[in-house]
């Protein structure tokens, strides 16, 4: 495993090694958005000296919720919770960057201002959950956002990353991935728009690329990560080019000198191995490889083989662990010296506790 233990430089820091913490919904914030203190057991567990974890998706705007416990950064009281977590990783020497998420479509009334519809680039019917105190429930309908709410959103992304730098992060992501709000402008199948945001590849990108822009205003182009997943169809996602598209994109962004690109390989959709793709080729990094020449951070359906893999080929440069990374605390650890791995309860994902969240064994109780 030399590949995954050599260093590598990621904007401003430096990691000693490639292994990754993905970024995973578990669901289990205050009703407010308000971290709760066990979350910074969590992530403190799962730090590392100069390991990457990247936090669960933080809902960055009001009304960019569609999920019950996901937490925020959409207003100050959000920044005391989030700066115990990121006092966590710091003291085990490890990086934490910030996911900044909005859902868009993907939502539900009573997750919306006034319950008014969720929005997005346009009124597309499709199939997707939220989560209410109702449980796992369809979406509502979702009605196309005004060109003054975009722009709205593009400055919450500034604020919200002016957030993530108060409670110490040392990065944001932009969730632009998953069939979320910027991916459902991405992508063709959701965005029917005839303004400046639909149409060509360059207007559909504009969004994301706004975004960007934003964040990279407060914290600095070097300390942005990006997060995107070609081909994949999680949320109903499908494009009429999607290697046109996802060339484009990778393009733009490659002239940016952003921290690193995210991609999720379409063999995994949403948090299940997607059975009808082939589970042993990663398809996505060395397609995004041709475009973009900075750090590549791969993710969905990887083992420590498969990891190793495709840093010697050079597709990537990190690869970040989603499930195993939930089960297993000490990871990079257990992979460094090959321990085995304990198996994760996929019944604990989502809300509750301690169960499935930091009761997870260290290798030294494994093995004791």
């Amino acid at each position: 495993m030399s590949h995954l233990f050599a260093p590598l430089n990621v904007g401003p820091f430096t990691l000693s090694h490639r292994i990754a913490m993905a970024p995973l919904s578990r669901l289990r914030s205050d009703a407010d958005g308000t971290p709760i203190d066990l979350a910074a057991e969590y992530y403190g567990q799962r730090a590392s000296q100069g390991g990457l974890l990247i936090s669960e998706g933080i809902i960055m705007a009001e009304g960019g919720n569609g999920y019950l416990g996901a937490p925020g950064l959409s207003n100050d009281k959000h920044v005391p919770g989030w700066k115990k977590v990121t006092d966590a990783v710091h003291a085990k020497n490890g990086r934490i960057f910030a996911q900044l998420w909005h859902v868009g479509r993907v939502s539900h009334t009573d997750h919306q201002p006034g319950g008014r519809a969720p929005g997005g680039p346009s009124v597309v019917p499709f199939e997707s959950l939220a989560f209410t105190t109702d449980g796992w429930v369809p979406t509502t309908p979702s009605r196309a956002l005004e060109i003054q709410e975009i722009e709205g959103i593009v400055d919450e992304f500034r604020k919200s990353t002016e957030r993530a730098v108060a409670a110490g992060f040392d990065g944001v992501e932009i969730h632009a991935a998953n069939g979320y709000l910027l991916d459902q402008f991405l992508q063709d199948g959701s965005n029917k728009r005839t303004d400046q945001y639909g149409g060509s590849f360059e207007n559909r990108a504009r969004f994301m690329l706004a975004a960007i822009a934003a964040a990279a205003s407060v914290i600095g182009i070097n300390r942005v990560g990006v997060r995107i997943s070609p081909s994949g169809d999680f949320g109903s996602m499908i494009d009429s080019d999607p290697e046109g598209l996802f060339a484009y994109v990778a393009t733009e962004l490659n002239k940016l000198g952003i921290a690193y690109l995210h991609l999720i390989e379409p063999r995994v959709s949403g948090n299940v191995t997607n059975e009808a793709k082939d589970q042993k080729t990663a398809v996505a990094a060395p397609f995004v490889r041709k475009y973009f020449k900075g750090v590549i951070v791969a993710a969905g359906g990887f083992n420590a083989e498969l990891a190793e893999a495709i840093i010697a080929a050079g597709d990537a440069d990190v690869v970040a662990f989603g499930r195993t990374f939930i089960a297993n605390p000490d990871l990079p650890e257990r992979i460094r010296i090959g321990a085995t791995l304990t198996p994760y309860n996929r019944d604990t994902f989502y809300g509750g506790l301690v169960e499935g969240y930091t009761d997870y064994p260290f290798l030294a109780r494994t093995a004791a």
